[in-house]
This record gives C-alpha cells, structure tokens and sequence, in this order.
C-alpha cells in the first residue's frame, strides 16, 4: 500500500502537494476550534446572554469607524481592532464580566476573542455572524446617536 502512495505521489506531484496542504489546513483549523476557549454564539443565544440578570455582559464592537455609520448594538462599547492593542488593559476591569465581542461578520471578533482569553479572560463569546447576523435576526440597533466609547 506504501508502495502504491509512493508511486502515485511520485506520478502526480502537483496534486499531492495539493492534498497535502488541504489536510494542513483543515488539521489547523479543527486543532484551533477544538482548543479555543472562547464560545461562538448566534444572536439568540446573544439576546439570553444579555438579559442574564446573574452575570453582567459587557458588549464590544470592533469594527473600524467607518463601519459604525450601520450602526451598533444598544450599550455596545467601541474597541476599534486597529487600536485593541493599546487599548486591552482598559478592559482589564471586565476580566470577570461576560463579553461578547462582535464585528461585521465574525471572523475579526474572532481573533479579539483569542487575544481576550491570552490574556486572561474566562467567559468571552464571540457573535457568530457578527452585526450582520444580528440585523438578520430583526433584532435593534442605534442608528445616528453619539456612539459609547469606553471609558
């Protein structure tokens, strides 16, 4: 059998080299899914986190300035992922808060979510869809009022 994979890879270098990069990548992202310590959310389970009256939850957008004219979730603080960095240790007073960080689809809120839980945050969520899932979902948003900045 060794034999036969050796003789095929060698015959088709191009399409083992493509297998084995596809492989890479989905071993990559079920290795990073499985150990991410943060959870992905959709816009219901959102809305329970939100009226949890147990725990407080703090809300983040992080998408850049000029996205923000589409509008943010009511109460949602703005942490531009451009300028997280310099700004992660003013959210070290929510360490023991939920947060639920979102974006314009999920994927960068994603990342933040990893940055968080590096840096000691436990109960971190990260809103699958993003604001465009919440807007699917009918649910509000504020529109054209001054927006929160943390602080």
């Amino acid at each position: 059998m060794f034999s036969q994979v050796l003789e095929f890879s060698t015959n088709h270098p191009l399409l083992s080299a493509s297998f084995a990069s596809l492989l890479g990548f989905i071993l990559f992202y079920e290795f990073r899914a499985l150990t991410q310590k943060f959870v992905a959310i959709g816009p219901a389970a959102a809305i329970a986190l939100l009226n949890n009256e147990d725990q407080k939850t703090v809300l983040i957008d992080v998408r850049e300035m000029n996205e923000l004219n589409e509008g943010m979730i009511n109460d949602a603080i703005h942490v531009p992922l451009s300028g997280l960095q310099s700004r992660l240790s003013e959210l070290d007073k929510y360490k023991g808060d939920a947060i639920l960080v979102y974006c314009r689809s999920g994927n960068r809120s994603g990342s933040v979510c990893r940055k968080l839980t590096g840096r000691g945050f436990e109960k971190v969520y990260n809103l699958a869809g993003g604001i465009m899932a919440w807007q699917d979902a009918h649910l509000p948003i504020s529109k054209g009022k001054k927006k929160k900045k943390h602080g």
